[in-house]
């Protein structure tokens, strides 16, 4: 899994033990491990940095998301295609993974595009998402709040994901 190697680059280990070579570049915008590299990268540890909450699908993704909006010069087309080929559940990994990173345009971009796909969705569609299986109230409180928040219901798509 590990790219092109260079004295420059810096090195990762996700959480299931592939190692990554990633340019300094990159690695600057993960604010969760830049104290463990130099600036100019030349004083990097010759181990590699360990991500334990960063599985490889996930830290590839990112790594790929960083190289092509560089390229694109953070186009909203390339963010749109980067997001439409991931099921909400990777993009929720994505976004989990980003924030263990510290990655905060990529947090912010992740969130927009989860924030997108469950405007006008209901309830249960959105406890499914965040794998919400107690709305903490008891069945008839729930039901006295959806009468007394009607309002907020009008609208909603139906549940078809």
């Amino acid at each position: 899994m590990a790219q092109a190697s260079s004295s420059k680059m810096i090195s990762f280990k996700t959480a299931d033990g592939d190692f990554f070579e990633v340019e300094p570049s990159i690695a600057k915008e993960m604010q969760t491990v830049q104290n463990l590299f130099d600036a100019d990268a030349d004083t990097v540890s010759a181990s590699a940095i360990p991500l334990p909450k960063v599985s490889t699908r996930e830290f590839t993704r990112i790594i790929d998301y960083c190289k092509n909006h560089r390229a694109a010069g953070k186009a909203k087309d390339s963010d749109d295609e980067f997001t439409k080929a991931l099921s909400n559940e990777e993009l929720m990994e994505l976004l989990l993974a980003a924030n263990y990173l510290g990655m905060k345009d990529l947090i912010e971009f992740l969130s927009q595009c989860i924030a997108d796909r469950i405007a006008n969705k209901s309830v249960e569609v959105v406890r499914k998402l965040f794998r919400f299986t107690d709305s903490g109230y008891t069945p008839e409180e729930e039901a006295k709040k959806r009468e007394e928040n009607a309002w907020t219901f009008k609208g909603v798509d139906a549940d078809d994901e």
